[in-house]
């Protein structure tokens, strides 16, 4: 390890230690016997680059693949602003703002003179790159000026501030060039990493904390789950009143750091699994810390009020945006909290969360089809998604209401029966509705028609069983058309055929009866 992470591990480990302590329960192994499994996901091919900068690909079934924080039309990350006038003006830079931490007693030497030199090596390599390797790692020095720009470079910040800074040189020094979202690691150490074309690498913390869940129900790899989670534990950010796995890259529209209802969930599901697994009732206080952001609106938590009770955003920096698959992704990791670590306020954040969860849930549903957001629909991946965090809240609180019968507990039917409708979904084929039309020659004209589910629709015209005109488009649910311009008068037969993202087939056929075209007038 370098001596960057060495002071990074130090600092954060001494300012998480003083938590309060609680045994782990004797039910708890019982508990989370019974728990829903870690969902099952395709492995990624992960890149990893040694300690001598030699890279080499490793297939990891622990690591999910995709990216479940992303738009889902695959939107790539934001440029970063280049901050040096800002900083500049503001008089924070890198260097002051680690003097000041050291002025004030938050950091000492040792660690100050690591990260002011992580930050020289950094700055001195820069010149000597180019093309997209200079591009990239001016990226993550661009980002690292502007949080120290902003003030956030907080002392429990700093050590994934500057291992993301460290990696990255390290990567961009002598690692081979990467495909968009590819998955990154480096000998030594479990964190996942993943790179952002304009933003370097990047901790991918929602792919570590499933990689956690991975090696926990792989039941045969406890010491790679506890140097992971000690891995990720000192790198937790004081946020919200809490503890906060931050993101540090533009993304989005947003701004670094920010952070995730779904990979904040995601960790205090780990945690709290890995503390019966492990015997080790400290993940249980590290979770409790990581409840703040579910207490705080944004920016600094997720938590968005409504009348039911709270939606907990995937993006701190998008209050407005409801994402459904992060949504329950939390609320399945503050259950698994609460019941494992016997907590009051996780029973509550969960409450509240699922008050409003069984209002939304039936929103996301076309009745054909998941949406992503409302109006918009969900690709493949995000559809099965959302099903199986459905299904796991389903499980969960069935199992609640049959350990303790007694207790009123939520009614699970809402999740269950979506979960069950999205599943069908996947076997449904789209149903197209079009109607005949009456048209002119010479005219534009529109093959208007009703669609099901988001599918790739081609339209074929035919005139006496020859095709005059085709075309294809990816299209989502609801009325839609295309356009064209008959030729000549007659009829026409219009073929449409509806392909969705399963695979699924649906077609249906219509006539344009297209009349001859008007006459000059003189």
């Amino acid at each position: 390890m370098t001596a960057t992470a060495d002071a990074a591990a130090e600092v954060a480990e001494r300012t998480i230690r003083p938590l309060r302590r609680t045994p782990v329960l004797p039910l708890a192994v019982a508990l989370v016997l019974a728990l829903p499994a870690a969902r099952a996901h395709a492995a990624s091919d992960v890149v990893v680059l040694d300690a001598h900068g030699r890279a080499h690909l490793r297939h990891d079934r622990f690591v999910p693949s995709g990216d479940a924080l992303a738009p889902p039309t695959a939107t790539r990350p934001e440029p970063a602003r280049q901050p040096v006038a800002r900083a500049a003006a503001a008089k924070r830079t890198v260097p002051s703002e680690l003097d000041a931490l050291l002025a004030a007693g938050a950091i000492d030497q040792a660690h100050h003179d690591a990260w002011r030199a992580a930050w020289d090596d950094a700055r001195r390599l820069l010149p000597k790159l180019h093309g997209a390797r200079r591009e990239n790692f001016a990226a993550v020095i661009s980002n690292t000026s502007a949080i120290a720009a902003d003030g956030l470079l907080s002392a429990t910040r700093a050590p994934s501030v500057f291992l993301t800074l460290e990696r990255n040189r390290q990567w961009w020094a002598s690692g081979p060039l990467l495909a968009y979202a590819q998955r990154v690691g480096f000998t030594g150490s479990e964190l996942v990493w993943q790179f952002y074309p304009g933003q370097g690498i990047q901790l991918q913390w929602l792919a570590t904390f499933g990689k956690a869940n991975g090696l926990f129900a792989g039941r045969a790899y406890d010491d790679r789950l506890r140097a992971l989670l000690d891995e990720a534990v000192g790198l937790a950010t004081q946020r919200a009143g809490g503890l906060a796995w931050d993101y540090l890259f533009h993304f989005d529209g947003g701004r670094p750091p920010w952070t995730s209802s779904l990979s904040q969930g995601t960790a205090i599901q780990a945690l709290s699994r890995a503390a019966v697994r492990l015997s080790q009732s400290s993940y249980f206080e590290v979770a409790r810390q990581a409840l703040g952001v579910f207490r705080e609106p944004p920016p600094a938590g997720v938590r968005a009020a409504t009348p039911a009770g709270a939606h907990y955003l995937q993006y701190s920096f998008a209050p407005k945006l409801h994402i459904i698959n992060g949504f329950i992704q939390s609320l399945n990791g503050l259950h698994d909290f609460a019941v494992l670590a016997n907590d009051p306020e996780g029973r509550a954040l969960f409450a509240a969360g699922e008050a409003q969860a069984r209002v939304e849930v039936p929103a996301f549903d076309t009745g054909s089809w998941s949406l992503y957001l409302p109006g918009e629909e969900s690709d493949l991946s995000y559809h099965v998604l959302v099903r199986d965090f459905l299904r796991g809240l389903c499980t969960r609180l069935q199992e609640d209401a049959a350990r303790a019968p007694a207790i009123p507990a939520p009614d699970p039917a809402v999740y269950c029966d979506k979960a069950q409708s999205f599943t069908d979904d996947l076997t449904r084929p789209p149903v197209l509705g079009v109607a005949d039309a009456r048209v002119r020659a010479g005219r534009d004209a529109k093959i208007g028609f009703t669609l099901s589910k988001i599918s790739t629709v081609t339209a074929t015209v035919l005139r006496k069983g020859v095709v005059v005109w085709s075309q294809t488009a990816r299209m989502g649910y609801g009325r839609r058309a295309m356009s064209l311009r008959p030729a000549k008068a007659g009829p026409l037969e219009v073929r449409l055929r509806a392909v969705d993202l399963a695979g699924n087939v649906g077609t249906a056929t219509g006539t344009l009866h297209v009349a001859a075209a008007a006459r000059k007038r003189p």
